[in-house]
């Protein structure tokens, strides 16, 4: 999320797990012995898998933007999904994939609210669907988190206590730098803010040796930081 006090205005940016990005490869004591470019969602798998992994992601987010600080981070795992889903009270989509075999629940072209693990099956689910690659399921992701963040906010702004009760409940799930404090602070902040939508790098998906790589436009790369992170210079 790039919070933009002056305007009062939030955007999120949403990076695709294919990303080849510079990281840094940690050895066992959590210490550098390299970098590497790979997938960027691999860049959680050195270290802890908790504040380790995070700052490693981190620094690879932070590099691929140019250098950009990256203020605070939240780690969420996936279990966490359907039960965060039913904190809000369910998510309203129209489904985009026929899920027939892997959840028959979800018929395409319906509108329905997720439910439990139906949140998940939605938003995680590629191999078995018509189109499995990383790039349509970002699709549904996205179209997810926009209804999510709506939701969200409606709970934030009618329940004072929301996000310190939703980090209390979710607690054993979550890995952060910041308190459940701090985490209501900037909520309730960004939820009196205007929403500018979810910004995707541009780029080329192509097959690497194994699986699947996304290359990052440097112009597009340049752009949504110079958008996200600097004001125009006044004359």
């Amino acid at each position: 999320l790039a919070i933009d006090n002056e305007k009062k205005q939030v955007t999120a940016l949403h990076i695709n797990r294919d990303t080849v990005a510079q990281m840094n490869v940690l050895g066992v004591a959590g210490d550098r012995i390299g970098k590497v470019n790979q997938q960027i969602a691999l860049a959680h798998t050195y270290g802890n898998g908790k504040e380790v992994s995070c700052r490693n992601t981190l620094e690879a987010v932070s590099g691929l933007l140019l250098g950009i600080e990256i203020d605070h981070y939240v780690s969420v795992t996936m279990d966490a999904v359907g039960i965060y889903n039913d904190l809000v009270g369910g998510v309203t989509v129209e489904v985009l994939d026929d899920f027939t075999g892997t959840d028959d629940t979800l018929i395409k072209g319906e509108t329905i609210t997720l439910q439990g693990n139906q949140a998940l099956n939605y938003v995680r689910t590629r191999y078995g669907l018509d189109d499995s690659s990383n790039d349509h399921r970002m699709k549904r992701q996205k179209q997810y988190l926009e209804a999510l963040y709506d939701k969200t906010k409606e709970c934030i702004n009618s329940d004072d206590m929301f996000v310190v009760n939703a980090a209390s409940r979710l607690s054993s799930y979550i890995v952060s730098d910041c308190s459940a404090n701090r985490l209501q602070e900037i909520a309730e902040k960004v939820s009196d803010y205007e929403y500018k939508g979810i910004r995707d790098i541009e780029g080329e998906s192509r097959k690497g040796e194994t699986f699947m790589e996304f290359y990052p436009d440097a112009k597009s790369v340049e752009k949504t930081v110079i958008d996200l992170f600097y004001a125009p210079k006044e004359d």
